[in-house]
C-alpha cells in the first residue's frame, strides 16, 4: 500500500480526503455530545461535583481514535475476536464464583467487576458479536480451511460459557435485550427463523432452572418491588426534565437530588441513577444531551445498516461484522431501558468500539487494501 501510495500520491490523497469526509459526521456528533456535556457541567447545581463527569471526555476518545487506528476488515476481526475471547474468560470467571459464596439473588455472580450489571452488560455485547459470527459467518469462511474448525470450536465453547453466565447472573434487563436482539437478527437475516421463536420459548419454560424461570416471570409482575421502583424513578426523572429541560440538573446530580423528586410511595429513598440510560441522560444533561446520545447511536446504526445492505445483505462478505454491530447496539439500547448501562464505564468503552466499527470497516475497497498490508 505504501509503495502504491508513493507511486500515485494523488490517489492516496484522494482516499485520505474521502476518509475524512466519511468520518466528519461522526466527529461533529462527538463534538456536539462533548459541548452538551460541558454546558451541563457549567450549569449544574454543583459544578464542582459535576466536573467529575469530565472523565467521559477521555472515554469517548475510543470513538474518535478507533476508525483512525483500526482500519480494514482484518484489523476489525482481530479486535472483535479479542473482545469475544475476553468475554469468554470473564464468563468463566463468573461461573467459577458459583463455587464460592455466589449465586443467589443477593449475591449474584459478577466476574472481575464490582457489580453484576457490569458483568451482564459486558457479556451481552460480546455474546451478540459472537452470535452474529456463528449466525451469519457460514462457518467463518474468512479463515483458512485448516484453521476453520478450531476457530469454530473455541467460539462454540465461548458461546456456551457466556450464555450460561449471562443467565446465571439473573439480570433481567440483559435477558430482555438478548431476546429482542435475537428476534431482530432473525427478522433481518433470516425471517423464516422467526417461526422458531415459539418452540424456543416453550423449551425455555420446560428446561430452565426454577430460579431462572421465576426471575424471568417477575419481569411481568408489577407488584415486584424492583419493577415498581423503576416506575417511580421514571416519574421522578420526568419531573427533573420538566424543571430543567435544556441543561438538566448536571452530571452526578441525579443521585444527590433524587430525594427531592421521588414519589412518596417509592420503595427506596435514594438511588445512584434512574435505571434508564435515556431518562438519566436527559435528567442530567437536558433534552440536548439525549439528542446528542441518540445522534451518536443513530449514526452508527445507520452506517452499519447501509454497509450490510450495500454489500448484499445475507450474501455480503462481511455480513457477520455489520450484523454484529447492529445486534450489539440494539441489545445495548434495549437493556438501557431498564439500566443505566451508558454510565457504566467498562461497558461503555466496549460499546464505543462497536459504535466505531462501521467507520473502521469503511467501504469494501478500503478493506481489501487493509487486508493486503
Amino acid at each position: 500500500v505504501e509503495r502504491r501510495a508513493a507511486a500515485d500520491p494523488e490517489e492516496a490523497a484522494a482516499r485520505a480526503a474521502a476518509r475524512r469526509r466519511a468520518l466528519r459526521p461522526l466527529d461533529v456528533a462527538v463534538g456536539f455530545y462533548l459541548l452538551v456535556l460541558v454546558v451541563s457541567m457549567a450549569a449544574s447545581y454543583r459544578p464542582e461535583v459535576s466536573l467529575r463527569a469530565a472523565s467521559e471526555i477521555f472515554t469517548l476518545a475510543t470513538l474518535v481514535l478507533a476508525p483512525r487506528l483500526v482500519r480494514g476488515e482484518r484489523d476489525v476481526r482481530r479486535v472483535v475476536d479479542g473482545m469475544i475471547a475476553v468475554g469468554g474468560l470473564v464468563a468463566l470467571w463468573g461461573l467459577a464464583q458459583y463455587l464460592g459464596d455466589y449465586g443467589g439473588l443477593d449475591r449474584r455472580i459478577r466476574g472481575p467487576f464490582s457489580h453484576w450489571m457490569t458483568f451482564s452488560g459486558f457479556l451481552l455485547v460480546c455474546d451478540l458479536l459472537l452470535a452474529a459470527q456463528l449466525f451469519a459467518g457460514r462457518h467463518l469462511r474468512h479463515h483458512r480451511h485448516r484453521r476453520r474448525w478450531p476457530a469454530l470450536a473455541w467460539r462454540l465453547l465461548a458461546l456456551l460459557a457466556i450464555n450460561v453466565a449471562l443467565f446465571g447472573s439473573l439480570t433481567r434487563s440483559a435477558w430482555v435485550a438478548l431476546g429482542g436482539a435475537l428476534v431482530a437478527a432473525a427478522a433481518i437475516a433470516a425471517p423464516r427463523r422467526l417461526l422458531w421463536a415459539l418452540p424456543a420459548a416453550v423449551a425455555f419454560v420446560v428446561l430452565a432452572p426454577v430460579p431462572v424461570l421465576g426471575r424471568a416471570w417477575s419481569i411481568f409482575d408489577l407488584s415486584d418491588r424492583s419493577n415498581y421502583d423503576r416506575l417511580c424513578m421514571v416519574e421522578a426523572g420526568l419531573r427533573m426534565i420538566a424543571e430543567r429541560p435544556l441543561t438538566g440538573l448536571g452530571p452526578e446530580m441525579v443521585e444527590e437530588r433524587y430525594p427531592i423528586y421521588r414519589s412518596p410511595t417509592a420503595p427506596r429513598y435514594e438511588t445512584p441513577h434512574l435505571h434508564n440510560s435515556f431518562l438519566q441522560t436527559a435528567a442530567e444533561r437536558g433534552l440536548p444531551g439525549l439528542a446528542a446520545y441518540l445522534l451518536l447511536m443513530g449514526l452508527s446504526l445507520a452506517a452499519a445498516w447501509r454497509g450490510y445492505r450495500r454489500e448484499g445483505g445475507r450474501a455480503g462478505p462481511r455480513r457477520d461484522l455489520w450484523l454484529g454491530c447492529l445486534l450489539a447496539l440494539v441489545a445495548f439500547n434495549l437493556a438501557g431501558l431498564f439500566e443505566h448501562n451508558w454510565g457504566d464505564t467498562e461497558v461503555q468503552r466496549l460499546v464505543l468500539f462497536v459504535m466505531a466499527l462501521p467507520f473502521c470497516l469503511g467501504d469494501r475497497a478500503g478493506a481489501d487494501g487493509a487486508a493486503e498490508r
